[in-house]
């Protein structure tokens, strides 16, 4: 996998994201002061649904816009085979048996893209599998829990 093509690939997905959620949310805070939306009784809330929406929305622009910059301000680093697990690193996994590929990241947890057929996850060492797999190298195992569950990790590969 071309690490430079699949970063260029998740920054064009996040720009993208970005534009409609800033859609979202300047249409929803719209709906929220609209005259329409006045309440027309007591037990009438879509107004303050509305607006109670719009804030959610608001705070994931100002999420994806941090991801979005974190991703245009890094320097991807190339990994050799016996480097450690680090950030910028695309780390191919094995858990409990079932191949992942993961991109560790300072922000961005939880998102995910597919290039080249296959999908990559952004993992943060704030995560069970990211503070695990962080400082391992090739070749190595290690388990993590999530929630009442261990979980065995092995590094395929990275880059």
């Amino acid at each position: 996998m071309n690490k430079k093509e699949m970063i260029s690939s998740f920054v064009d997905h996040l720009e993208k994201e970005l534009v409609l959620l800033k859609e979202a949310a300047r249409a929803t805070a719209e709906a929220a002061t609209n005259e329409e939306s006045r309440p027309e009784n007591q037990y009438d809330t879509r107004a303050l649904e509305a607006s109670y929406l719009a804030g959610a929305q608001s705070k994931r622009v100002a999420e994806v816009t941090e991801v979005l910059s974190v991703f245009k301000n890094t320097t991807f680093r190339d990994f050799q085979k016996s480097d450690p697990v680090q950030s910028t690193a695309l780390v191919d996994v094995k858990i409990d048996g079932k191949k992942s590929r993961v991109l560790m990241m300072p922000k961005g947890g939880g998102v995910n893209l597919r290039f080249d057929s296959e999908t990559v996850q952004i993992v943060t060492p704030n995560s069970a599998l990211g503070e695990t797999i962080l400082g391992l190298r090739v070749g190595e195992i290690a388990e993590f829990e999530v929630g009442p569950q261990i979980h065995e990790c092995e590094i395929l590969t990275i880059q």
